[in-house]
C-alpha cells in the first residue's frame, strides 16, 4: 500500500482529502504544521479539532508544534500581505515535504487542496516546488467536488468549523463587515 504524508490546515478539511485517499488504497498520515494561524488559542482549537476528526478517520496525524512559529509566517509575507497566500502555502508544504522525504513517504499532498476558497494553482505550484526540492512526489488532486460532503460531515460529526484560513489578514477580512455594520448602527452613518 503506498503510504502518503498530508498536510492537513484543520478537521473540517481532512474529512473529503483523507477519506478518497483511503478508498484510492493510501496509507494516510496526517502532518499539522500551520505558522499562520492566529492566535495561538485558534491553533490550539484547530489542533483539538483535528484530533478529534482523526480519531474518526482513523489515522494518525503527527503535529511538530515546535513549526508553529507565526513570526515567521508575517516575516514570510511582510509588503506582500495583498499576495501573501502563494508563500503561506510555501511556508507549510515545504516542512511536510521535508517530513515526508525523512520519513520515506514518497508523496505527499495538502488538504488546502479541499477548500473552494484557496488559490489551487499557487498550490500545486508551491507543492510541486517543494517536491522537487525533496525529491519527492506532490500528489495534486482537486478534492473540491466534495466540498458539501465535507460540510455536512463535519457538522454531524461537531467539529468546530472556523470562519477564516488561519492568518490574521484573513480574519480581518472575514470579520470587516460585522465591524462596519457595528460602527455604523453606533455612529448611524451607513457602512461603506
Amino acid at each position: 500500500m503506498a503510504r502518503v504524508l498530508v498536510h492537513l490546515c484543520c478537521g473540517p478539511c481532512a474529512i473529503v482529502p483523507v477519506s478518497a485517499l483511503k478508498a484510492q488504497g493510501f496509507e494516510v498520515t496526517g502532518y499539522f504544521s500551520n505558522p499562520n494561524i492566529h492566535p495561538l488559542t485558534e491553533y490550539l482549537r484547530r489542533r483539538e479539532t483535528l484530533l478529534q476528526a482523526a480519531r474518526l478517520l482513523d489515522i494518525p496525524v503527527l503535529f511538530p508544534d515546535a513549526e508553529y512559529q507565526p513570526r515567521v509566517f508575517f516575516q514570510a509575507v511582510t509588503g506582500r500581505e495583498e499576495e501573501r497566500c502563494p508563500p503561506c502555502y510555501a511556508l507549510r508544504l515545504e516542512p511536510t515535504a521535508r517530513a515526508a522525504r525523512e520519513m520515506g513517504f514518497t508523496a505527499f499532498t495538502t488538504s488546502l487542496l479541499y477548500s473552494k476558497y484557496q488559490k489551487h494553482e499557487a498550490i500545486r505550484q508551491a507543492g510541486l516546488a517543494a517536491a522537487q526540492a525533496q525529491g519527492l512526489d506532490f500528489l495534486y488532486q482537486d478534492f473540491r467536488e466534495g466540498w458539501k460532503e465535507g460540510v455536512t460531515r463535519s457538522k454531524e460529526w461537531g467539529l468546530y468549523r472556523q470562519q477564516y484560513c488561519g492568518c490574521l489578514y484573513s480574519e480581518a477580512e472575514r470579520y470587516a463587515r460585522e465591524l462596519a455594520r457595528a460602527v455604523a448602527a453606533e455612529t448611524g452613518l451607513a457602512p461603506s
